[in-house]
């Protein structure tokens, strides 16, 4: 059993740091403060080696008024950032990768328009490029996890793997945010057939589920992105943090 990477995630939307149900806002968001750098900061401080962002606002209204934002955060932590959301072009993917961002994780537009994708792909390369795989009831889905493509998940990873694409971002859309528990099956599917590594987004609610997903590292998945679990308090270690940084034991 291999060790697994724990990253987490900061989603933002309106500058603030969010959770958002299924990653689709129309659901409904919950507020965990106004200040997503400290938030990067706090990960860094509990020793995260990696932070996942999502700009809401960009992926959702194409804006980018958050993207100083995104750029203190690259500048506020000594770790690499990865971002994700509604990228649209060559043009755009450079300007985040500017901000300071190592890696940026797209999806709809490799669905959408792939010639573009292709481009961004050839000049930043593999290692710059990752691709999201949002899957609801086996089918792959885009633009902002609303709409069902018909096509399969596993067709659609493969033929981006033969593209060049060694890294794939797997949510199952319907565990993201609920705390049910990850789809290990669908990742390691993704692996294999890939043959590339996946990061395992959606459904982590506690530590055993970390611990079964650890036990799939031989099996293609070496990192999983945590979010609600993580605000939440959901692991041991979290609630000795919690008890130390609340003063009881001064």
């Amino acid at each position: 059993m291999n060790n697994i990477l724990v990253i987490p995630s900061i989603d933002i939307k309106n500058g603030k740091t969010v959770r958002v149900v299924q990653g689709i806002p129309d659901l409904g968001c919950k507020e965990y403060g106004d200040d997503p750098v400290e938030m990067a900061m706090i990960w860094r401080a509990e020793n995260a080696k990696v932070i996942h962002l999502v700009d809401f606002d960009l992926s959702h209204k194409h804006s980018h008024n958050n993207f100083d934002l995104i750029g203190e955060i690259c500048e506020s932590v000594i770790i690499p950032v990865e971002f994700g959301g509604g990228i649209q072009s060559l043009e755009e993917a450079e300007e985040v990768l500017n901000l300071g961002v190592f890696r940026l994780v797209i999806g709809s537009l490799a669905f959408s328009n792939p010639n573009e994708f292709k481009k961004i792909l050839e000049k930043f390369g593999p290692q710059k490029i990752s691709s999201a795989i949002d899957v609801v009831e086996n089918q792959l889905v885009v633009h902002g996890r609303k709409l069902k493509t018909g096509l399969s998940p596993f067709d659609f990873s493969k033929n981006l793997a033969e593209m060049g694409i060694c890294r794939f971002v797997v949510t199952d859309v319907l565990r993201n945010g609920m705390l049910e528990g990850p789809n290990i099956e669908l990742c390691t599917k993704i692996a294999k057939i890939t043959k590339g590594k996946v990061t395992l987004s959606g459904g982590i609610s506690n530590y055993p589920d970390l611990i079964k997903v650890q036990e799939h590292s031989k099996d293609g998945i070496d990192s999983v992105i945590i979010g609600i679990a993580l605000y939440e308090n959901k692991f041991p270690c979290q609630k000795i943090w919690r008890v130390a940084e609340s003063g009881i034991f001064d």
